[in-house]
């Protein structure tokens, strides 16, 4: 397991993060993307990705490293406005 990985659940001054799982999207998000620590209350991410914004929802609580991971699937892209 990677220190990325191990690393994605950890505490901020007041808060609690979780690990989030980014699943679907573009094949060349580089996997250090795809794992990242947000706040467990968080629906929606959105990851600057080739020149557009990649956006994943939430969707499960829960996954192999038990409830402290999010899973949030793509749904879509949207361009940089100029």
């Amino acid at each position: 397991m990677s220190d990325t990985v191990k690393d994605a659940t950890k505490q901020t001054a007041n808060e609690t993060l979780v690990r989030a799982i980014l699943v679907g999207g573009p094949s060349s998000l580089p996997e250090m993307h795809r794992i990242q620590s947000v706040s467990p209350l968080k629906d929606k991410i959105k990851v600057v990705h080739q020149g557009g914004y990649e956006h994943f929802e939430r969707r499960s609580c829960g996954g192999d490293h038990g409830p402290e991971e999010i899973h949030f699937h793509w749904t879509m892209r949207t361009k940089v406005a100029e």
